[in-house]
């Protein structure tokens, strides 16, 4: 799915086509799907205000990748998280080992992940939550 270059018109088709629940009814699907305007949320809301609520951001994601898979997941959220929330967004994708080395076919663009940063706040704070637990 990724020679399918991921824009407004066919967002919503391009998640149809990978979501993963064969006997889906639509409501389950949008709910899936709005999973990614609460990850947008709560970067800004770090990114605005210092509150970073990373248990519940990795649940979101995890949650989206298995309904979505992980390379679609990647890609859609990157279409639709701004480009300087990336460096947040790729910490948890590598905490999580989701993080490809190459995002295909953002609105015509490939974004080579090497030349995103990460957030080093971020990486502490996944690395201190996982220390206890």
């Amino acid at each position: 799915m990724r020679n399918i270059d991921l824009n407004d018109e066919n967002f919503l088709l391009y998640a149809a086509s990978v979501y993963d629940n064969p006997n889906y009814i639509q409501t389950e699907f949008e709910e899936d799907l709005k999973r990614i305007k609460y990850i947008k949320r709560l970067i800004k809301k770090y990114k605005n205000n210092g509150i970073l609520k990373e248990r519940l951001l990795l649940n979101h994601i995890i949650v989206l990748t298995n309904m979505f898979g992980v390379e679609a997941s990647v890609r859609m959220l990157f279409f639709k998280t701004d480009r300087e929330d990336y460096p947040v967004l790729k910490t948890f994708l590598l905490f999580l080992n989701m993080m490809p080395a190459i995002v295909y076919s953002i609105n015509g663009m490939h974004i080579n992940t090497a030349d995103v940063t990460i957030d080093i706040n971020v990486g502490i704070k996944l690395r201190e939550s996982t220390k206890d637990h």
